[in-house]
């Protein structure tokens, strides 16, 4: 089992929603989408916004520093318009 699972790191990812806006994140495939675009860029060189254990794999930090909300998931609209 995945620890934290979907549902908990939907509600992280959507905690700042407010009450009758559109979700950020209404599927799972939106989080392993973000999380493996985020382990990729980690294989790439960048540096962790977590603590990172010696050992720890890419996909592990990329999820622990959604869970603690270090990463924001955009919309891909929103991404254009930036």
């Amino acid at each position: 089992m995945l620890h934290p699972s979907y549902t908990d790191l939907m509600k992280v990812v959507n905690k700042d929603v407010e009450e009758g806006e559109s979700k950020i994140v209404n599927s799972r495939y939106s989080i392993v989408m973000a999380t493996s675009k985020r382990a990729r860029q980690l294989i790439a060189g960048e540096l962790p916004l977590v603590p990172a254990k010696n050992g720890d794999k890419p996909l592990s930090i990329a999820i622990e520093e959604l869970n603690e909300g270090k990463l924001k998931i955009m919309a891909e609209n929103a991404e254009e318009e930036e």
